[in-house]
């Protein structure tokens, strides 16, 4: 999983900000692929497309929609496309389109006003294709393509009006909280027993976590694997090598090189 990403302050602005007290939020992007049906191809779809896909910003289950802190986001395109720069003002913040090829995809997100941040960039690869071991089954399937990541997305020392945004959601309070004890930022960001108080602490199961971190040990276990495997058979050929050369020199012979 990637590092989470802490944002950057809009310059010029003197706004009270809690000392010591971070928020995170967060989220899901990726993108989602299908291999056009032949005999269901619309019209309007381009002849040499070959699939539709999916691009895409999304909370994390159980979370509810990210318009409570993000204003909008854009999509950036590759330049072939008609009107390459996308820009979503509201949920679901996604882009659907069809095409033949994958890119590299740029995903600008936009903090409401409240935030006083600047816009965060991410960076999404679009993928088509099934790739690894099980590429060849997955083609025979026709399996969707999904290819997403976690992100949280950091807010350091937040405005007063931003936290009070952030931790008065319902449900969906996450964060961080530093300072030194006895301090207002540090109550403001410590957890407080009494159901129904403002937490800066994530309510969240990790499922999602849980089932990528999975996932993501399936596919190290499987390299490890892989490489296993060649480590043997370059071993195997260097025993056989040094065979050779053993014989070679205990024949009195010299070992002829080849181009």
């Amino acid at each position: 999983m990637p590092a989470p990403a802490g944002t950057k302050r809009v310059k010029g602005t003197k706004l009270p900000r809690i000392k010591g007290v971070s928020i995170y939020r967060p989220f899901i992007f990726g993108s989602i692929a299908e291999h056009i049906d032949p005999n269901n191809r619309s019209s309007t779809i381009n002849a040499d497309h070959t699939h539709q896909w999916t691009i895409y910003v999304r909370p994390c289950p159980p979370q509810p929609e990210l318009s409570y802190f993000i204003k909008k986001i854009s999509f950036k395109l590759h330049e072939t496309y008609t009107n390459s720069l996308r820009t979503i003002e509201a949920p679901p913040f996604e882009v659907t389109e069809t095409g033949w090829g994958e890119f590299e995809v740029q995903i600008k997100i936009y903090f409401v006003p409240e935030a006083n941040e600047k816009p965060q960039t991410i960076w999404h690869h679009l993928k088509l294709h099934p790739y690894g071991p099980d590429a060849e089954r997955q083609r025979e399937r026709k399996e969707p393509i999904v290819s997403e990541c976690y992100e949280e997305v950091v807010f350091n020392e937040p405005v007063e009006a931003f936290y009070d945004l952030l931790t008065s959601t319902g449900g969906v309070s996450a964060g961080r909280g530093k300072g030194s004890k006895g301090s207002k930022q540090a109550s403001m960001g410590g957890k407080k027993g009494a159901q129904g108080d403002r937490v800066a602490e994530l309510p969240f199961d990790g499922t999602y976590s849980q089932k990528e971190e999975g996932r993501e040990l399936d596919r190290l276990g499987q390299a490890i694997k892989t490489v296993e495997i060649m480590v043997k058979e370059e071993r195997k050929k260097l025993e056989e090598r040094e065979k050779i050369l053993a014989d070679l020199r205990s024949d009195g012979g010299t070992a002829v090189k080849t181009r």
